[in-house]
């Protein structure tokens, strides 16, 4: 989770290209109980914090919006979906289910962006082709929006396929560990004749 916040440091890594989505949904397979939900949580709000203080102050943007409240219903989608699989379940089904739920997060995210229109982009208008403007082009002067839906998928695949490849190798590990620890079973002894009755 340390690790995870560095790679939030503004600039390191390209605009929506993020462990977020991969870390969210393998929280939600493998970390289990409310761990699964507080851990993630909690680790978001606290370098989202960062994150606000740092565009509020650093860069002059208005960084506290109330809209930005919707990211935390799709990081929680995100948990959830992790918690449909199980730990058994194959790579390619959990590589699958990363990048699904950043298709997930791109819609919800980008549609609130839409609906709320907090910084009144004339785009954005309230109607199907405002929406799917909102999904595909953007608004003038930033890189249309597909990009970042393009770095979503690749960053939730690359990095859902990182940390349960990890985490199967760990498993394997251990279980090739624990074999390897168990004594070896000691030879079946041949049961004793029974005693001859005696002859007449």
């Amino acid at each position: 989770m340390v690790v995870f916040a560095l790679t939030r440091i503004p600039g390191l890594l390209p605009a929506n290209f993020s462990a977020v989505y991969g870390l969210l949904f393998c929280c939600g397979v493998y970390v289990s109980g409310r761990w699964g939900w507080w851990l993630p949580l909690v680790t978001m709000l606290v370098t989202d914090l960062g994150l606000n203080l740092y565009y509020q102050f650093a860069r002059h943007v208005d960084a506290f919006q109330p809209y930005l409240l919707v990211n935390y219903v799709a990081y929680a989608v995100l948990i959830w979906l992790g918690r449909r699989f199980t730990v058994r379940a194959r790579w390619l089904a959990l590589l699958g289910g990363g990048i699904l739920g950043a298709i997930l997060f791109y819609l919800i995210t980008n549609t609130a962006a839409w609906f709320f229109n907090p910084f009144g982009n004339p785009e954005y208008t309230k109607d199907l082709a405002g929406w799917i403007i909102a999904l595909t082009r953007g608004t003038a002067g930033y890189p249309e929006t597909w990009e970042f839906f393009r770095n979503t998928l690749l960053s939730g695949g690359l990095f859902t396929g990182l940390f349960a490849g990890a985490m199967k190798l760990a498993g394997a590990s251990e279980k090739e560990e624990a074999e390897e620890e168990q004594p070896a079973e000691a030879p079946e002894e041949a049961p004793e004749p029974a005693p001859e009755e005696g002859k007449a």
